[in-house]
């Protein structure tokens, strides 16, 4: 039960008394040494959550549920869009399978400390492994399935994991992608040699295991049982990378008790889910919805969590949604559209026990929620948050006994307790600018960044006072506390919800021979939300002139076919600014 009626009562009580705050909000997590303070400055200037108390999160995610008598209760529901497979794993059934992987693990030599990296697309066992690791204290590192080989060899290199998980295939709609060449092609260009790798088979394309190298992950699983280990509060959970203006992956650290806690507050006061409701998110388990809401927050909050595999469909996740009585739905404005697309052929979503639906990952414009509304008949709404952060900036808090003001419902909210929001213009007295957020950020984002095998503070977030972060994001903060994004203040695209550099893609491109200078940028795309346009200039000396053929092969080459590069624009120069800079901005102009 939430002790506030109203939105301003509650972040009132976060800004004022952040500290009576947050000890209040940790009781909703199990602890071994609770909390008695809750946030500390750590000699590097960054926030540490809890410190000093000790936690397990599998065991606050699985184990406590069966000790409270939800061990009949389903914790897993698994759909493939690939293979029609379904899956319904019970808490006590997770319990089981979690606890003889972590034994496995360990038999692997895998402890406190070390990282796991999973290849995998999201299926039941992916959740196991992150969870496995969370048990044994190990940070597990969960990378998308589809990356190349070059990329993931730059994965294994930064985290020099001990493990890799990977599946025999993935898909690519109903295609079975075999995992074998882009894993070996990246064990073979990374400096970093893993101890062991374990497979997950699958029928549609079983793998052949390397002896010594290779072990199958459901004979892991038979391993006898680890109990969980008890963490500090600022331990890390788990590492996950997203790009920005550098154009490098930058490894985002999760800590344990912060995550904990501030993910089960959102469940409750966002997304007004109580223990036994069923939560859908549609997000692959490699980006960090999935990490958030497909697994930890609907676990650690006892409810049911549905994943799937794939892309699915307005009929896929209708019948679901139905059949599984789910309370709220989580997905991008991407799957949105694709789910708009095909309504054409389909009536009204009548799900009776559907609350609520969330977008999030890019923009979503008035005209497709409206859409939304129509089709489910159920208030749906857009709200932001970041890989950095972990959980919502900006929100709509559906666990308030007050009603979320009907003018807010177009936009992305008011700013989730302990986000502290202002603006930043680029010239002096502007309503609009970039939007930072006051230091400390709240519990649940970024622990710090992930460099030279170590956690460092996020130095390349902060301002020039260094008593803000920054989300660069640009937008305006009206006297309600309401937020408005205008757009994204660098070069990041998101494709289908997933976030790639602009510059990441550059790189690639620039590295052929024939090509003197290139530029990347993002245009709308109906489905997909944006794509990426390559502008190059053809190096002059060079008598064999770039194709966009081989320039688009090149990107799928090493970042994967997902990136969607389609478009290659031949131009004799790029418009920059007198320093030199590129003005991608009047590129989209033209």
């Amino acid at each position: 039960m939430l002790p506030w009626t109203t939105y301003e009562a509650m972040y009132d009580a976060a800004l004022n008394r952040p500290e009576q705050f947050w000890l209040a909000a940790a009781q909703r997590v199990t602890w071994k040494q609770p909390p008695v303070a809750a946030c500390r400055t750590r000699a590097d200037g960054w926030h540490d959550w809890f410190p000093d108390a000790t936690l397990n999160t599998c065991h606050n995610a699985v184990d406590r549920h069966v000790e409270n008598g939800r061990g009949g209760q389903a914790a897993l529901i698994w759909h493939s869009c690939a293979t029609r497979e379904r899956q319904v794993v019970t808490y006590r059934e997770l319990q089981g399978r979690v606890a003889g992987f972590s034994g496995g693990l360990r038999s692997l030599g895998v402890e406190k400390g070390d990282r796991v990296l999973i290849v995998m697309p999201t299926m039941i066992e992916t959740a196991i492994a992150m969870l496995a690791c969370a048990r044994i204290g190990a940070v597990h590192v969960v990378v998308f399935a589809g990356y190349a080989g070059p990329e993931l060899a730059r994965r294994i290199d930064d985290v020099a994991p001990k493990v890799i998980i990977t599946a025999s295939c993935s898909f690519q709609g109903q295609t079975a992608i075999p995992s074998a060449f882009a894993l070996n092609e990246a064990l073979d260009k990374a400096t970093h040699r893993p101890q062991a790798c374990v497979i997950v088979q699958r029928k549609a394309y079983p793998a052949s295991l390397l002896p010594v190298r290779d072990h199958d992950f459901h004979v892991l699983e038979q391993s006898a049982p680890a109990e969980p280990v008890i963490l500090r509060s600022e331990d890390p959970l788990y590492i996950l990378h997203t790009s920005g203006t550098t154009g490098h992956a930058k490894g985002i650290v999760r800590d344990n008790g912060g995550h904990a806690v501030a993910i089960a507050l959102s469940m409750d006061l966002i997304y007004g889910c109580k223990p036994g409701d069923t939560f859908f998110t549609t997000s692959d388990l490699g980006w960090v919805v999935g990490h958030s809401y497909g697994v930890y927050a609907p676990l650690i909050g006892g409810c049911t969590s549905i994943i799937v595999e794939g892309g699915a469909s307005a009929s896929a996740i209708h019948t679901l949604s139905h059949e599984h009585e789910v309370k709220c739905l989580f997905t991008t404005p991407t799957q949105m559209r694709l789910m708009r697309q095909e309504s054409r052929h389909l009536s009204g979503a009548i799900v009776p026990a559907l609350s609520r639906i969330f977008v999030a990952g890019e923009y979503a414009d008035p005209t497709l929620l409206d859409w939304a509304r129509a089709y489910f008949r159920k208030p749906v709404v857009n709200h932001w948050w970041q890989t950095e952060t972990g959980w919502s900036i900006t929100a709509h808090f559906f666990g308030l006994p007050e009603r979320e003001p009907v003018a807010l419902m177009n936009d992305i909210g008011r700013p989730a307790p302990g986000f502290r929001p202002a603006i930043m213009p680029s010239i002096p007295g502007e309503q609009c600018g970039e939007i930072v957020l006051s230091l400390p950020l709240p519990p649940g984002c970024l622990a710090g960044v992930w460099k030279d095998r170590a956690i460092h503070a996020p130095a390349a977030y902060l301002d020039e006072t260094r008593r803000h972060y920054r989300t660069f994001d640009e937008g305006t903060i009206e006297a309600n506390r309401a937020v408005h994004m205008l757009g994204r203040s660098d070069d990041v695209i998101k494709v289908a919800g997933r976030r790639i550099s602009g510059v990441q893609i550059e790189k690639i491109i620039a590295a052929h021979p024939a090509v003197h200078a290139c530029a990347v940028v993002a245009v709308p795309d109906e489905l997909r939300g944006q794509r990426p346009i390559a502008y190059v200039v053809p190096d002059s000396v060079v008598e064999c002139a770039p194709s966009s053929e081989e320039i688009v092969a090149r990107v799928n080459e090493v970042l994967g076919r997902w990136i969607g590069l389609k478009e290659v624009r031949f131009v004799r120069h790029l418009p920059t600014t007198v320093s030199g800079k590129i003005t991608r901005k009047r590129l989209l102009i033209s």
